[in-house]
């Protein structure tokens, strides 16, 4: 049995042409459950006329308070049905061969527990914008043969590229999953099942787009709010705070992920050593000395033992910037 799991949360602009494409797949589903963050337009009036008319059921949750994404999504799932569940957002479009492939993959290949893919990116007004979400996220040829080889956990500890909106897993796998965490700035639903998942080797993608990706300003999350980059300039004049803050933050986040994870008992402690010197390298960057010959010593130590590169692929750009701001 196969269910697709939505939430949705003012999603009356987009949902019609979703909800068509889940009913124009060349394999049907046999269920679509729908949980509903108290939405203020006509979203739940748009799910019961499909439901009406759909060959499959329709059942809808309406939440008595706002549970934002994640426990959202939580909910959702354990209400499903189906030992197969696919994601969906309110907002994209499936190709109609989604569930076709993806259920397949799953059934020919028992020990994998969820399935992810790419997916071409589209604007308000559904025209692609020629761009896929592996593109946008540099989840490259390289770093996907990094992946097939056994250390994708190693991927996911630096960025995350696994698209909850193209994932399919297996029900059985969301008993080591549950209860999803909160308090891990950015670990959202999708990241947190493809983090443990992957640290189990339990996690796999098709290299198709199996979804158009839509992007627009009032999404919720996904690539919508990106931050500038650093120009060269702006690093001899910009206030030395500015750069520490968001180290800070991301040396705080990185401990906590590393905290929350050495506590799963079926985690192996040898998994999470790169993520244990990435939260210290942050830290360490947060805490270099005001005085730029004083940092010479611990910065010229870092690039030596290669821990730059947890800052970036470029990692020449962020020991240069630590050394002049």
């Amino acid at each position: 049995m196969v269910s697709v799991a939505m939430c949705t949360y003012n999603g009356a602009k987009y949902l019609p042409e979703q909800l068509k494409s889940i009913a124009d797949q060349t394999v049907s589903v046999d269920e679509l459950v729908v949980c509903d963050d108290k939405s203020k337009d006509n979203t739940i009036a748009i799910i019961e006329s499909f439901a009406a008319t759909s060959n499959f059921p329709v059942r809808i949750y309406i939440n008595e308070q706002n549970l934002g994404s994640t426990k959202n999504f939580e909910k959702c799932m354990s209400l499903c049905q189906g030992d197969i569940i696919l994601l969906t957002d309110q907002d994209d479009r499936w190709r109609e061969d989604r569930v076709q492939k993806q259920v397949d993959y799953l059934r020919s290949h028992t020990d994998t527990d969820a399935i992810f893919t790419d997916a071409l990116m589209m604007d308000d007004f559904s025209e692609p914008t020629g761009r896929t979400i592996w593109q946008e996220i540099n989840f490259d040829k390289r770093e996907q043969a990094k992946w097939k080889n056994g250390k994708p956990y190693e991927i996911l500890f630096t960025g995350f590229v696994v698209t909850g909106a193209t994932m399919a897993l297996r029900k059985s796998c969301l008993e080591r999953l549950y209860p999803f965490p909160t308090h891990v700035q950015d670990l959202i639903h999708d990241a947190w099942i493809a983090m443990v998942l992957s640290l189990q080797n339990k996690i796999d993608f098709i290299p198709e787009t199996l979804i158009y990706y839509r992007m627009h300003s009032t999404q919720q999350v996904g690539f919508g709010n990106k931050i500038d980059k650093v120009q060269l300039k702006d690093r001899f004049v910009r206030d030395r705070e500015m750069k520490l803050v968001p180290l800070k933050e991301k040396a705080n986040k990185l401990n906590e992920m590393y905290l929350l994870l050495r506590s799963i008992p079926f985690v192996p402690r040898e998994k999470l050593i790169k993520l244990y010197l990435s939260q210290k390298h942050f830290y360490h960057r947060a805490s270099l000395p005001v005085n730029r010959l004083r940092r010479l010593n611990p910065v010229i130590s870092n690039l030596v033992r290669g821990y730059y590169r947890f800052s970036s692929k470029d990692w020449w750009l962020p020991a240069i910037g630590d050394l002049l701001e």
